[in-house]
């Protein structure tokens, strides 16, 4: 579990030491995503000790959003000025990207499942059948 710990934190490490170095516009986080990404496309032998560690980050997921919220405590000022601006902008953004997620597996429904336009529904065979039983 250890090793797999280090893994974590190491590619989070070096994303994080590239973004300084570089001033890349992406987080160091998102580059260590894709410096994670990358060596468990090279190395596959890390997924299984991975797939534990991360299951347990999950389940303990309340834990970690802590310390982020007693450091909005510290953005009192910053919260009262822009606080309002800040929740309107939140709220839009999860309106959207629900509204966007929606649309495109709409799409992918109509792009990918094959459907017949002809063949009836599922409730007519059902309706169907409940006929026939009689």
């Amino acid at each position: 579990m250890l090793p797999a710990i280090f893994l974590l934190l190491a590619c989070q490490l070096a994303g994080e030491a590239i973004h300084r170095l570089t001033g890349l516009a992406l987080p160091g986080s998102v580059i260590g995503m894709v410096l994670l990404l990358g060596w468990l496309a090279l190395v596959r032998r890390e997924t299984p000790r991975l797939v534990a560690v991360t299951g347990w980050l999950t389940a303990h997921l309340a834990v970690m959003f802590v310390p982020a919220a007693v450091g909005l405590i510290d953005e009192g000022p910053v919260l009262s000025r822009y606080g309002a601006a800040l929740l309107s902008a939140t709220l839009v953004s999860t309106v959207m990207t629900i509204v966007v997620t929606a649309l495109v597996f709409r799409w992918a429904l109509v792009r990918f499942v094959a459907v017949d336009p002809d063949a009836p529904s599922p409730t007519a065979k059902q309706g169907s059948s409940e006929e026939a039983a009689r």
